[in-house]
């Protein structure tokens, strides 16, 4: 677990298992969440970091292409492309469809 996670005990805020989790990659296009953790290095983190992708932020995923191509999403009203290798590095906990 990367140093996000401490302090949540393997949890999202105390009461989510970890399963409810998906990557940013596997989410559907069109949903939102909320960052929970990101599973890469320094380098990796302090990219997605500049490109506000940070724990605790929600984010909607708006489009992928087809086989491991680019993810792109919105944060804070801007839309950001990231490669699929970062995007399945994100986990996120997907909203709750009505």
């Amino acid at each position: 677990m990367s140093r996000h996670m401490h302090g949540f005990g393997g949890r999202f805020q105390g009461n989510k298992p970890e399963a409810d989790l998906v990557t940013l990659a596997q989410l559907k296009s069109g949903q939102s969440g909320t960052v929970v953790d990101i599973q890469g290095g320094r380098r990796m983190t302090d990219r997605l970091n500049a490109l506000g992708i940070i724990p605790g932020k929600k984010i909607a995923k708006t489009s992928a292409m087809l086989m491991r191509g680019p993810v792109t999403i919105e944060v804070d009203r801007v839309e950001v492309a990231i490669g699929f290798g970062m995007a399945s590095k994100v986990m996120v906990k997907p909203d709750r469809v009505p």
